[in-house]
């Protein structure tokens, strides 16, 4: 699939089975406003329900990965005095985008190419790898403009970095760089800036490779155990098992192994 309009906001391609998508306002950090939202969210649940789409990768143009709330339109908005349209956007956008990335049943890579700040640092902790360049950093900014943490943060970031430090980084924002995000476990690897498009492909298309239904399988897994008990997590992997057993891919994995050969995964 080729990319789309080249100055569309959001941009996505599809190829050999890795689908990118790229936020593509690079003259305003890559920041959300309502129609690059809209597009985010069209994006993200296209490639859910593709099955060509074996594994996502979300990333930015230019300097930044994603800075959040446009809020030059937010501000715009808030002088209209039309409040109703301005906090909305968490349940028609926000929620909606976040549902979707977190959910879909394929890997999702975050491609951290610059800062990802506010609504944009809690998409790339939707994300199952964060691959971070070493020029590139975290922001959690609410605070700074008086607001709420939004689009999965308060559940995401504990996840990664336990509650005390989440609080942290919620209530006193900074720019967390990429060696620190790396040791508080924001970040899954760090690469030199000018590596990061390769390191991603290569990460990216052993993933698309790969036992499609096995891996989302996981992904929904460790999804739902964070929320259950113990024994309904049980239960849960037994239902995925019973599942991921009756593919093709397992199929051809057991009769590669018997082979002594690779297996190739179709991810059906």
């Amino acid at each position: 699939m080729p990319a789309d309009t080249a100055d569309a906001p959001v941009l996505l391609d599809l190829t050999d089975g890795v689908a990118t998508i790229t936020i593509n306002r690079p003259g305003a950090m890559n920041s959300l406003d309502v129609a690059t939202k809209e597009l985010l969210l069209e994006t993200v649940r296209r490639v859910a329900a593709d099955p060509a789409a074996r594994c996502v990768v979300l990333t930015g143009t230019g300097r930044a990965f994603c800075t959040g709330q446009d809020l030059k339109e937010h501000i715009r908005i808030l002088q209209s005095g039309d409040s109703a349209q301005l906090f909305d956007t968490v349940e028609v956008h926000y929620n909606p985008i976040v549902t979707a990335l977190a959910g879909m049943e394929k890997p999702v890579i975050a491609a951290v190419n610059g800062v990802a700040a506010g609504a944009g640092a809690s998409l790339a902790f939707a994300c199952d790898l964060r691959v971070v360049a070493d020029t590139a950093g975290f922001n959690l900014a609410f605070a700074g403009v008086a607001l709420s943490c939004d689009t999965g943060a308060s559940y995401h970031l504990p996840l990664l970095v336990g509650r005390a430090r989440a609080m942290e980084l919620l209530y006193f924002p900074r720019t967390v760089g990429a060696e620190e995000s790396l040791a508080l476990g924001l970040a899954t690897s760090v690469v030199p800036a000018d590596r990061l498009d390769a390191e991603v492909a290569s990460l990216a298309a052993r993933l698309a490779t790969g036992p499609t239904v096995a891996l989302g399988a996981m992904r929904a897994a460790v999804a739902y155990a964070a929320g259950h008990s113990f024994e309904e997590a049980l239960a849960f992997e037994g239902t995925m098992m019973n599942r991921t057993g009756a593919t093709a891919d397992h199929q051809a994995a057991v009769a590669s192994f018997v082979a002594k050969e690779k297996p190739v995964f179709e991810g059906r």
